[in-house]
């Protein structure tokens, strides 16, 4: 029936938009099974909103040269009442194409802004919470008022709140984003770019911007110190980095050889499974509460 066609038409036309746009794409069952997955989790993610299935996980960042927990980056968990614990790589991308990621991220903002005012007040030692910032955030006219609001009502210390925004995300728009991060910036909030090296190869752009951390991508890092490649790339960057006054974090550290090559590179922090996975706020109190802030590797 007509109906049914035109549903197909209109699944076959996203999907063609979502490989790049300018191709044909015909309808199949399979389509059509992924556009009724994509619906349910859509539906799902809001209405798992509403009963507050969100959960914020923290993944320590620990300095190379003493072993300390420098901050946190804060990574959202949707707790599914059938599923169980799920990714943001389930749900994110969507999030995003649907605009629901307006009223997702101000939320993660505002919670993380809470959680470093109650680890504050509870005396534990001084470190910084990260958030992920999206395009579509970047984009909102409203992203530095609601920053604003976040950190006057929860009382937190913007300097130990940190923005991160994929050098992807900033190119979108470089004129917008520079105004954006200036104006973020004023607030006191750190700021960083996430995925570096991943996105442009044009460095000068860097020099226009008011960033305070520079995060080498796990591509880079994975195969660290065999891959000569992902060496001499990972070199330039913490030089170039130290050269603009900015910090560099290495994402992804999962073995010895990784960590060891990043120190003697001369990396301040870095963050991974050879320290710690992502943990909620009462694992992470309790792990401080055993070691401090001295954290060490995983065995």
């Amino acid at each position: 029936d007509v109906s049914t066609l035109l549903a197909n038409a209109d699944m076959a036309m996203y999907r063609a938009k979502a490989l790049g746009r300018n191709r044909i794409s015909e309808y199949s069952a399979d389509l059509g099974e992924t556009a009724v997955a994509r619906f349910e989790i859509e539906k799902g993610m809001r209405l798992g909103f509403e009963n507050n299935e969100f959960h914020l996980y923290y993944q320590p960042k620990i300095e190379f040269s003493s072993g300390k927990m420098l901050g946190v980056e804060a990574l959202i968990r949707w707790h599914h009442p059938t599923l169980g614990v799920v990714g943001p790589d389930r749900f994110i991308a969507i999030a995003e194409s649907t605009n629901f990621i307006l009223p997702l991220g101000k939320w993660v903002i505002e919670q993380a802004c809470r959680q470093s005012k109650a680890w504050q007040d509870a005396r534990l030692p001084r470190f910084s919470i990260a958030v992920n910032l999206s395009a579509n955030q970047l984009a909102d006219a409203s992203l530095v008022q609601y920053v604003s609001d976040a950190l006057r009502t929860s009382g937190a210390d913007p300097s130990l709140i940190e923005l991160e925004i994929t050098e992807t995300t900033i190119m979108k728009n470089l004129d917008e984003a520079v105004i954006r991060l200036q104006a973020l910036r004023a607030l006191g909030v750190r700021i960083s770019i996430d995925d570096f090296g991943t996105g442009y190869s044009s460095l000068s752009y860097l020099k226009q911007l008011p960033v305070d951390i520079l995060k080498v991508d796990r591509s880079f890092v994975k195969d660290l110190p065999h891959n000569r490649d992902d060496l001499a790339i990972t070199r330039a960057v913490i030089a170039m980095a130290h050269g603009l006054s900015m910090k560099v974090v290495a994402e992804g550290v999962e073995e010895k050889c990784q960590f060891d090559s990043l120190r003697d590179e001369g990396c301040d922090e870095f963050q991974g499974f050879f320290c710690s996975p992502a943990m909620q706020t009462a694992e992470l109190e309790a792990l401080l509460r055993r070691h401090g802030v001295v954290i060490p590797p995983q065995s």
